[in-house]
């Protein structure tokens, strides 16, 4: 069993952007008890910006809290459990724009969150969001067409959504999982992707090179309604 929920919402206007990155880099963040987990031999990470929609913590409705951005870079991992592997997501960082949330993110889950002034727009052709920091905004953004449609089995776009768990390592050491429910995505191929950002003021040097490459791949989920469920220690 999942355990108890401890946040549902819709995820919409998923844009994510991949990237190829050297394994070596990505192993000092894995959490205790998991292992990268790779696509076709490749450690990807993900720059990731989405809509957060009628947010609720344990049921209840936070007022002036309930809409608002994200955008994340993670990575991802795996762990062997009882019914087999479990396959999640482990976040370098996540920027919301409200401190509450990245307050009780922090304090509840030890994941590294950070308010900034956020933005976005999303029309029927484009998706972007951007963050302020330093006098200076980032952006990610992706300009899309046509109808969604399922991703493919064995594609990118199902490696990089078909991840049911989070994973963040504690001050003590361990690891709390927890299991994100949603059903599969349909997915917009991006017809052009940018992102643009003080990489190594925000992220770290040692992403620069790889975040500034061309991306293996660039799409945006519709998304839907999902639930977290409450973290348990590993």
């Amino acid at each position: 069993m999942p355990g108890q929920k401890f946040l549902t919402a819709e995820w919409k206007d998923l844009l994510m952007i991949n990237y190829e990155v050297d394994p070596s880099i990505l192993r000092p963040f894995v959490p205790h008890g998991t292992e990268l987990d790779f696509w076709q031999g490749k450690a990807l990470v993900s720059m990731v910006g989405f809509m957060f929609l009628d947010t609720k913590l344990r049921g209840i409705p936070i007022p002036f809290h309930r809409h608002f951005e994200e955008v994340n870079l993670r990575f991802y991992v795996r762990r062997k459990g009882p019914e087999g592997w479990q396959r999640g997501v482990v976040f370098i960082k996540e920027i919301v724009p409200k401190i509450a949330i990245a307050t009780v993110a922090r304090v509840c889950y030890n994941e590294n969150y950070e308010a900034m002034k956020m933005r976005h727009e999303i029309t029927q052709t484009s998706v972007s969001y951007e963050w302020h920091r330093d006098h200076n905004w980032s952006m990610l953004q992706a300009q899309i067409g046509g109808d969604a449609q399922p991703w493919q089995p064995g594609s990118e776009e199902e490696f990089i959504t078909e991840h049911y768990w989070g994973y963040a390592r504690q001050r003590d050491g361990g690891t709390v999982g927890y299991r994100v429910e949603h059903p599969p995505w349909l997915v917009w191929r991006a017809t052009k992707a940018r992102f643009v950002c003080d990489i190594k003021n925000i992220y770290g040097a040692q992403f620069e090179s790889y975040l500034t490459a061309v991306p293996t791949s660039a799409f945006v989920a519709v998304g839907s309604p999902v639930t977290v469920y409450q973290g348990t220690k590993l």
